[in-house]
């Protein structure tokens, strides 16, 4: 998202689910403070920024000595010293913005049309071209077998482009 976003090409992206075990409160039940750059639990408790790993996430930790008596700790966290730990990604403002589009009109038109152009060309490749396995080992190999049968196919469309508009020479 942040690539497409420095180049100025707006992305189009499905939605994820949020991957938070089903007991447990997701991500997006906690609120993001911007200006302080902190969480608020649903029990207006602050998660202040605590650190960054190496991987580019910002560690929000609470405060466990509150977070013991809370009658949301069960669907919030399980861990021993009953702390809430949120990991949100340097980047996270780009996947946000991700997210607004995804509900504009142009990105749901953008995005319908995927199955008949993108996905159609896999589902050929998988069903005509033998790419549902291959019987190469490593990935120059199968690298190779991959380049070949989109070259083979693409070689196929400019013959049948050829054959119904034929060079006016």
């Amino acid at each position: 998202a942040k690539y497409l976003m420095d180049k100025e090409i707006r992305p189009v992206m499905p939605y994820t689910r949020p991957h938070t075990k089903d007991e447990f409160m997701k991500k997006y039940e906690y609120v993001y403070d911007e200006y302080y750059d902190c969480y608020i639990c649903p029990k207006d408790q602050i998660l202040p920024y605590r650190t960054t790993t190496r991987d580019g996430y910002r560690q929000y930790a609470s405060n466990p000595a509150i977070c013991k008596d809370c009658p949301l700790l069960d669907s919030c966290t399980h861990s021993k010293d009953k702390r809430k730990m949120i990991h949100r990604h340097i980047w996270e403002d780009k996947i946000d913005e991700v997210n607004h589009l995804r509900h504009t009109e142009m990105n749901k038109n953008i995005y319908a049309k995927r199955k008949e152009t993108i996905e159609r060309v896999f589902a050929d490749a998988k069903e005509k071209h033998g790419m549902r396995w291959t019987t190469l080992r490593g990935i120059k190999k199968v690298a190779m077998q991959a380049m070949l049968t989109f070259a083979a196919m693409n070689l196929k469309k400019m013959a049948n482009w050829a054959w119904k508009y034929p060079c006016p020479a």
